[in-house]
């Protein structure tokens, strides 16, 4: 059965408790939860709700990089996180290429990265299927579960995004 996925900006009060990790490589401690909800503003960072046919089923994010000192440098890295009982649908996935289509389609930037653990195959597979190249792996990069990890950083550039 397929399942429409959809991007939008969380509603007040959605994912507004605290959670804990409950996935492996989630654990960068609790989340605070969105008091109020956070901007979905392409040009700065932000959140979107996953909508999978009507429920709320998780959210992708995004951090502006630069690689250099002029504007033109500067690109999105996008994350997902799902909720344990919607994974393995393919909503993760759906979402992550709505939101690189969002980028290519309206800002200017010429490629779009994201970062995972080594050992996440899940996602790594999920960012393959989204287009996403494999560029190496970022040694001691990212702090989690009291111990730093070394992962694996994916981008897609504007020529190769097949709307852009």
């Amino acid at each position: 059965m397929s399942q429409r996925v959809r991007l939008r900006p969380l509603e007040q009060g959605e994912l507004g408790e605290p959670w804990d990790h409950d996935a492996e490589h989630d654990d960068f401690g609790p989340r605070g939860g969105y008091l109020t909800p956070p901007p979905c503003s392409l040009d700065e960072q932000g959140v979107l709700g996953i909508e999978a046919d009507g429920e709320l089923v998780g959210v992708v994010s995004w951090v502006w990089q630069r690689w250099g000192p002029n504007a033109g440098s500067r690109n999105p890295m996008i994350g997902v996180w799902v909720q344990a009982g919607h994974r393995g649908r393919g909503h993760g996935t759906e979402a992550q290429r709505q939101l690189v289509d969002l980028f290519f389609r309206h800002t200017p930037v010429n490629r779009v990265e994201a970062h995972t653990d080594v050992e996440n195959i899940a996602e790594q597979r999920a960012l393959e299927k989204v287009g996403m190249t494999r560029e190496g792996t970022t040694r001691g990069a990212q702090w989690r579960n009291g111990a730093f990890r070394d992962g694996h950083s994916y981008a897609v550039l504007r020529a190769e995004w097949p709307t852009a």
